[in-house]
């Protein structure tokens, strides 16, 4: 069967119209398709709202987050993580609770904008015992304490360092150095480095809350006066010319030590020598005199006459070869002629003369 499609198309026109009828008959009943774009609109309102507003915050690692109330802020600080807001009626502020530096020195360098945690200022100036100025750099090493962070930034704001740790540190500085002469600054400075350090941590652990926490102070450089830096390098001069002198001294001391020992020790081997040859020559004259002693005991009257003999019997062999020498008698012992040979022309005119 076919269907004719204008027919169709009629008869729903009809029915549209007789339904405007009606509803135009009732001006209180809402219309379905308006509330359904009045809703769309707003849930869009909402997001654009929530996407511009941020109702939540991230609070990283070494960080607090500080939540704020119409103006009030909590005593409790956020912890690391997501957190989420009332806009307009609250806000959270981020704050550091990482090592912080300052370092006090004489330097152009100026503290950059962001804060990296690293701060310069001037070396801090300080009248010694007697009124003369004296520069100190030092870097000090502190962090907000992360428990009391949240009533630290309500009593002591965002500037919580200018008003705690550099006053402290710039008044200690000053107290502790004003009681020493410039010239002993330098041969105190561990001494003084640790007062310093003392007496920072001390200060600041006697705040009330304890709002920060100090975690070293390094004592970098003493500056001193120009005329004072000339007298302690004319003072160390002189000590040096005099340690010198000592030096020299003490080495010409031990140089004449060592001449003397080794005179001692050349005189001490001449002795030695000394002593062995007459320790020697005494060993022989006494073998000496033990053969003398021997041979003297050894000989009879009857053993002289004998050799007596013996030595007449050579003369008289001598004299039958030999008619021209002459004998000279002496007088006793075993051996009383001695005879020349004077054939002998040399020992001949020696005897003559």
């Amino acid at each position: 069967m076919a269907i004719d499609l204008n027919d169709y198309y009629n008869k729903k026109k009809t029915n549209n119209n007789s339904n405007n009828s009606n509803n135009s008959g009732n001006p209180f009943q809402p219309d379905l398709n308006s509330k359904k774009s009045i809703f769309f609109i707003f849930i869009a309102i909402l997001t654009v709202i929530l996407i511009f507003s941020k109702p939540f915050k991230i609070v990283e690692e070494g960080q607090r987050g500080i939540l704020s109330t119409n103006g009030k802020y909590d005593t409790t600080a956020l912890l690391p993580g997501l957190h989420f807001m009332i806009p307009l009626i609250q806000k959270i502020y981020i704050v550091d609770t990482k090592v912080r530096i300052i370092n006090y020195k004489d330097s152009k360098e100026r503290s950059s904008d962001k804060d990296d945690g690293l701060k310069s200022k001037p070396s801090i100036t300080v009248l010694d015992k007697r009124g003369l100025p004296v520069g100190i750099e030092l870097t000090v090493q502190y962090r907000l304490n992360s428990l009391n962070a949240a009533q630290t930034i309500s009593n002591w704001g965002f500037s919580w360092e200018e008003k705690i740790v550099n006053p402290v540190v710039r008044d200690v500085v000053r107290n502790v150095v004003g009681v020493y002469d410039a010239e002993s600054l330098p041969t105190k400075r561990n001494e003084i480095a640790k007062s310093i350090e003392i007496g920072i941590s001390k200060s600041i652990n006697n705040l009330e809350n304890s709002p920060a926490k100090l975690e070293s102070v390094q004592l970098r450089e003493i500056i001193l006066p120009h005329k004072v830096k000339e007298q302690i390098e004319r003072v160390q001069l002189a000590k040096q010319k005099v340690e010198q002198a000592q030096q020299e001294v003490e080495r010409a001391k031990q140089d004449a030590f060592k001449r003397a020992e080794t005179a001692r020790g050349e005189a001490e081997a001449v002795k030695i020598t000394a002593l062995g040859k007459a320790s020697a020559i005494e060993i022989e004259a006494n073998a000496k005199a033990k053969a003398n002693n021997v041979i003297s005991k050894s000989l009879t009257e009857n053993l002289l006459r004998l050799e007596q003999l013996n030595i007449q019997g050579k003369f008289n062999d001598a004299l039958r070869n030999n008619k021209d020498a002459k004998i000279f008698l002496t007088p006793g012992g075993s051996t009383p002629n001695i005879w020349v040979d004077m054939k002998n022309q040399h020992k001949q005119k020696a005897i003559n003369n």
